[in-house]
């Protein structure tokens, strides 16, 4: 996303489970699966998507992130490693780019060309307090890798998510319009405790933590699929 915005650090949340397994709640800002383990840490986190065609149909700005990342999901979280791609609009004009965003930095952006339709792969790896980012546009072949010092990590949760990002003037935060980004699909997905334990979002050996981004220009994900490496994510649903 562009380097002026800054992501929400929390996804505010109310808890209401939907199965023994997983839970449904209702964010701000965020919209797709979280995944949380008791008592255990992540340390990988990755995906694919395509990146979407969104939709300006006026000239009010709006924005859309799609990405994976650790941390962020707890209520006392102050931590969030992510890497994604942004689909925005501004002035009835579609904008597309890459970055990362070691929170509570601001974001950054990557020197990686996306365009609607492009596939696209990310993954997080944090080890102590390096964090490793990888994007890599599979349409083009180009991939951008940066291996970073977070000020802080947080690895309680890894996450696949649609956002609706901040706008921020100091220490004051404002979520802003979510774009009208279609439907993006998560496919590929997968988690990496730092005891080494892989597996899909609905892997038994976690909670899995549905998601749904309140309010008018909301968005919902869809069901896993019988995999549980991918699922959709709708505009407006």
């Amino acid at each position: 996303m562009p380097a002026r915005l800054l992501a929400a650090v929390l996804a505010l949340w109310t808890a209401a489970p939907a199965t023994a397994a997983t839970h449904a709640s209702t964010s701000s800002n965020w919209s797709g699966y979280a995944v949380t383990r008791s008592g255990s840490h992540f340390k990988r986190v990755a995906a694919t998507w395509t990146v979407p065609a969104v939709t300006c149909a006026t000239r009010r700005p709006a924005y859309s992130a799609a990405w994976v990342g650790l941390g962020g999901y707890h209520d006392d979280s102050s931590a969030l490693e992510q890497v994604g791609t942004s689909a925005d609009c501004g002035g009835g004009t579609a904008r597309y780019s890459a970055w990362y965003e070691l929170v509570p930095a601001g974001s950054v952006d990557l020197p990686l060309r996306v365009r609607p339709g492009d596939q696209v792969s990310a993954s997080v790896v944090v080890t102590g307090r390096q964090v490793r980012v990888r994007l890599a546009n599979r349409t083009t072949g180009a991939v951008v890798t940066r291996v970073l010092r977070a000020r802080a990590v947080d690895t309680r949760a890894a996450e696949w998510i649609v956002e609706a990002p901040s706008l921020c003037d100091g220490s004051r935060c404002e979520t802003q319009p979510l774009a009208d980004f279609g439907t993006t699909t998560f496919a590929n997905a997968s988690a990496t405790t730092t005891r080494g334990h892989i597996g899909t979002i609905s892997d038994p050996a976690w909670s899995v933590n549905l998601i749904s981004l309140s309010g008018i220009d909301g968005a919902s994900p869809g069901e896993l699929s019988p995999s549980g490496a991918s699922f959709p994510i709708s505009y407006g649903v």
